[in-house]
């Protein structure tokens, strides 16, 4: 027993021996550079999907292995390192930082929540689209811990809200003069509905004495029904009606000051009702999927988006097709649908789904809705007027995107036609790294002094970031990651490892092409729950691109839903971070977020089979080999 609790303490220190030690005859054995560099992307492989090193560790052995064996000289392998993607990514974190800094990133999610309304369902869409919105310029980590906390807050408002609301129902049905007598006889369904719904179970709580006092004012309505020849069938049903409500309100505020000391499990979450619960799980599940659905739209919305890119311009130098504006023309469509379903589907598994109460015209607000309405407005009133640093930050914001999408647009002449002496030299990182630099250069306010005869002098300015809170934000860990998939594409290109896989997997040619992209589009889906995005897609990228080129297909047609689907990561909490940080707030289990997740796995990959056939072929002539892919007869190996 006690070699086992080692074996289990030093079980990844065994993980990687164990690998090392296990693949090493393949190497010895064949004696290629193709079974050496097999032999190295296996061994990386394994330890990403493991995590038995650090990912961003993992991704340096490149540097130490391919030069071991002779595969890349160390000068060409560091060099694989550093590329554009490392210039984009850093224009898009100062971006970042400056939008986290001054708090931008709140003035707009709850501004276009307050702007969607208070309806539930209309305000879970609300959050859904500011935080798929703001995850297409800020990484969906970023995001969804940004958004998470304003989402807990109005949700545990209405919840209270309504206790509070209840609670002064309450006093006023067992005043001196109980006006229940006066309640109209229809009650309302849904609030009905809701007690019907409390299933959680009270400690310490009994119903001993509310039995006993109902069965006094039982007594009490039977006694004056027999003595009294005034009451009549219609003044008794109300009477009973204003006592079995007096009766409810009653345990819901007990039941309610009992939930304001018991808190679950440390996280701070009380429910009142079942549909309370359901309405903090939808909450939590949308910012977690909107965060990463967003992420799609852009190439800097996440670090996969940004590895195809780079791979795919390092590959294919002479297509030039994949830049800002196109990659937002063909994910941008894809997304918006995903998203809508995704909220279909959400409120429809959680809260049900009706159509005729959400598109009701002209109805009054609910407690609920008005206490929801007023914890945004306190939310957006504690930002204050929009202040001069969120104005420059948002013109920076506003003139990048402009910048990106008319640098080469496809359709019209773009500004880089301006430097036609030197085509393909200006590209998306010199945008980011141009706007990047002015928000060091920017000032953002004056640093003054006291002078000793207490004048306030200006000895300098404080610019929009510093150097500080830049390295704060900036996520060396995906650059040394990303880095270190560059370097493994190069050793398998070098070594032609990448032709001998795109020989052997030709005769998948004879499969129908959608049939293949479903085939990869399922794969990387699957992959992608038990490994980290970037390294799902850094390992894939390559095999792909051979396959491609092996079936003689346009290589975009599979390296485009590959790349997409590798960001459909919704089935558990460790799938991604936004999962992770969700569910850290208590309210989710994990089969709650295997059955919302694999509704919106599915509409993923679905949309994305839509979108190759439709729009997207529209986009790019996918119908025929290009030119700019290696010949056909270098394509497999002879």
């Amino acid at each position: 027993m006690n070699v086992l609790s080692y074996v289990l303490v030093y079980r990844k220190f065994f993980l990687v021996v164990f690998t090392l030690l296990v693949l090493l005859p393949l190497p010895i054995i064949l004696r290629t550079k193709e079974a050496e560099c097999a032999y190295t992307l296996f061994v990386i492989a394994t330890f990403w999907l493991t995590e038995a090193l650090p990912l961003s560790v993992t991704a340096l052995l490149p540097g130490l292995m391919f030069p071991l064996f002779g595969i890349m000289p160390s000068k060409n392998v560091a060099s694989a390192y550093f590329k554009d993607f490392h210039l984009l990514l850093i224009g898009v974190i100062c971006l970042a930082t400056s939008i986290e800094k001054w708090n931008l990133h709140k003035r707009i999610a709850l501004r276009m929540v307050m702007t969607v309304g208070v309806n539930p369902a209309w305000l879970t869409l609300g959050f859904m689209s500011s935080t798929a919105f703001l995850s297409m310029w800020l990484s969906n980590t970023s995001t969804a811990a940004m958004v998470m906390p304003i989402v807990e807050a109005v949700a545990q408002q209405i919840i209270s809200a309504e206790a509070e609301v209840e609670a002064t129902q309450m006093t006023y049905f067992s005043g001196s003069t109980n006006h229940g007598l006066e309640i109209d006889e229809s009650v309302n369904e849904h609030e009905t509905n809701e007690r019907k719904e409390k299933t959680i179970p009270v400690p310490g709580y009994s119903n001993d004495a509310g039995k006993n006092s109902s069965n006094m004012e039982l007594e009490k309505i039977a006694a004056a029904r027999t003595s009294s020849t005034m009451l009549n069938k219609s003044d008794d049903l109300k009477m009973i009606k204003c006592w079995w409500r007096r009766r409810q309100i009653e345990e819901d505020h007990v039941m309610c000051k009992l939930f304001s000391v018991e808190q679950n499990s440390g996280t701070g979450a009380k429910y009142r009702t079942k549909k309370d619960h359901m309405m903090c799980k939808l909450m939590c599940l949308c910012i977690a999927y909107s965060s990463t659905i967003g992420g799609l739209t852009t190439i800097t919305g996440t670090s996969t988006n940004l590895i195809f890119a780079e791979h795919f311009n390092m590959r294919y130098p002479e297509c030039r097709c994949i830049n800002f504006g196109s990659w937002f023309m063909l994910s941008f469509p894809a997304a918006i649908i995903i998203l809508f379903l995704s909220w279909i589907w959400l409120q429809w598994l959680f809260l049900g789904f009706n159509f005729k109460e959400m598109f009701k015209c002209g109805k009054t607000k609910t407690v609920k809705q008005k206490a929801c309405a007023e914890v945004i407005k306190q939310e957006y009133q504690k930002l204050g007027p929009i202040r001069y640093q969120e104005i420059v930050t948002l013109v920076l914001f506003i003139v990048m995107a402009l910048l990106w999408f008319s640098r080469d647009p496809g359709f019209v002449p773009g500004w880089s036609a301006l430097f036609s002496k030197y085509p393909g030299f200006a590209t998306d990182s010199t945008v980011a790294l141009l706007i990047g630099l002015l928000f060091f250069l920017i000032p953002a306010k004056r640093l003054t002094k006291t002078t000793p005869t207490g004048e306030i002098v200006a000895f300098d300015y404080s610019p929009l970031i510093t150097w500080k809170e830049f390295q704060s934000f900036m996520p060396w860990d995906i650059a040394i990651l990303v880095g270190g998939g560059f370097a493994l594409a190069d050793g398998c290109e070098e070594s032609g490892l990448s032709k001998w896989i795109g020989n052997k997997l030709s005769p998948l040619g004879s499969l129908p092409v959608w049939l293949i992209i479903l085939i990869s589009s399922l794969l990387v889906t699957s992959l992608t729950e038990v490994a980290s995005n970037p390294a799902t897609i850094t390992l894939l990228l390559p095999i792909l691109s051979s396959l491609a080129e092996a079936i003689q297909v346009n290589p975009l047609y599979i390296l485009i839903p590959s790349t997409l689907c590798t960001s459909f990561a919704f089935l558990l909490p460790v799938a991604n971070p936004p999962n992770a940080i969700v569910f850290s707030y208590g309210h989710l289990k994990v089969i709650d977020m295997v059955k919302a997740g694999l509704g919106v796995n599915i509409v993923g990959v679905a949309v994305v089979m839509l979108g190759m056939s439709t729009w997207i072929v529209t986009l790019f002539d996918l119908s025929t080999y290009p030119s700019w892919a290696p010949p056909i007869s270098n394509a497999t190996m002879p």
